[in-house]
């Protein structure tokens, strides 16, 4: 198998979301605009990848970092591309870049219902934080 791992750029935007909607337990939203991803990979320069295979792309993480934690963002390989390691290094290289930024801890977030991708995760030494919920609101409304 022929693939090549590359620093994901603002020009791959279009094949990886068209990639990731295709993917199970790959949720996208506002958020991954085209000038949200921009914003990312601008602020995280060098982190994230995409693989390709003769110019396909089978497989993109989004790898960042605020300073203090480390997150990766919508892992996914191809069905038929998976068994075969590619995750694996796409988390190594992520972890490495992150360890040289001085960033100790990395987060994932991963959909409660999905096992396979809880499985990978576990595997690759990922722990679930039982202690810990996600809480979430929109920049733009108001307090109350």
């Amino acid at each position: 198998m022929e693939f090549e791992i590359q620093e994901m750029q603002l020009n791959d935007y279009t094949d990886v979301v068209e990639f990731w909607k295709k993917q199970s337990g790959v949720g996208l939203n506002e958020s991954d605009s085209r000038e949200q991803i921009a914003q990312f990979l601008g602020r995280n320069p060098g982190l994230s990848r995409v693989v390709r295979e003769k110019g396909r792309v089978i497989a993109a993480v989004l790898c960042g970092h605020d300073g203090r934690r480390g997150f990766l963002h919508h892992l996914a390989v191809d069905p038929e591309y998976r068994q075969r390691g590619i995750g694996r290094q796409l988390v190594a290289a992520c972890l490495s870049d992150l360890s040289t930024q001085r960033i100790i801890k990395c987060n994932i977030w991963v959909y409660a219902d999905n096992e396979e991708g809880k499985k990978f995760w576990r595997s690759t030494g990922f722990a679930a934080r039982m202690d810990l919920q996600i809480l979430q609101r929109n920049t733009d409304q108001k307090a109350s």
